[in-house]
């Protein structure tokens, strides 16, 4: 995920005036804010990250950490940071919540993004749900005006099948696995092109991948290209991918 906002919302960073990004629910120890600072900072050096947690014994833990452009606060959705953040991160965040309840919180999110303006797309919000040790992981990226895409990544040598990223759809994707909904549909097909591009596993997954995203592309608007698709990511556009009603 951090390797994949660096990328594509590097650009957007570097043109903020103040490029703020937030942790939002870092967990029980603060690496993953560390890293995103890390990660970011090699496509925008002013970059400064937030960890946000609702829990302040959390918080009071990871002060030790805390260093020129990474401070950790204690709140939750209403992301107590200065300003409105270039980008907002919520891994994991969302998987205890109910499905009816993601719509108000993606609300509350982007309502604390930098706005878009002539110059500029505004504020990223990405919000989803990978495993414990980050082989699988999808998210969805949303700006001010709402939900732009769907990314689906994985550490290629773990993966049997596209569709074993189906038990880490985002809360808003994952009830909706189902015949008649267009996720289930995606995923189908792409195990479908997955299997078609079974010769080119003699040349390594990656191989059989890029074969595979091409295939379904076909019929899906995919929005990256090679590039990402080399490091076992793919992106599609939300509403083709959007629960039905």
């Amino acid at each position: 995920m951090d390797r994949w906002i660096a990328a594509t919302h590097g650009a957007e960073l570097r043109r903020a005036a103040d490029p703020t990004a937030v942790d939002l629910g870092y967990g029980a120890a603060p690496w993953t804010a560390v890293e995103l600072l890390q990660r970011l900072r090699t496509a925008a050096p002013r970059t400064r990250v937030v960890g946000v947690e609702i829990d302040p014994a959390r918080v009071a833990a990871a002060r030790p950490y805390e260093r020129a452009g990474l401070g950790f606060r204690h709140g939750g959705f209403e992301v107590p940071v200065e300003g409105r953040p270039t980008l907002i991160r919520a891994a994991n965040v969302l998987r205890q919540y109910d499905e009816d309840e993601v719509a108000a919180v993606w609300d509350r999110l982007r309502a604390r993004l930098a706005p878009a303006t002539t110059a500029s797309r505004g504020g990223l919000l990405v919000e989803g749900t990978c495993d414990e040790i980050g082989r699988r992981h999808v998210w969805v990226a949303l700006g001010p005006e709402g939900p732009r895409t769907v990314t689906f990544a994985t550490r290629l040598g773990s993966l049997g099948r596209p569709s074993d990223l189906a038990e880490r759809l985002p809360k808003a994707l994952i009830h909706r696995n189902v015949p008649g909904e267009p996720v289930h549909a995606f995923l189908r097909d792409f195990d479908r092109a997955w299997a078609a591009a079974a010769p080119y596993a003699s040349y390594g997954a990656r191989q059989r991948w890029m074969r595979a995203v091409r295939a379904v592309s076909a019929d899906w608007p995919v929005r990256d290209r090679a590039a990402r698709w080399r490091q076992g990511e793919v992106t599609v556009a939300w509403e083709a991918l959007a629960p039905r009603g």
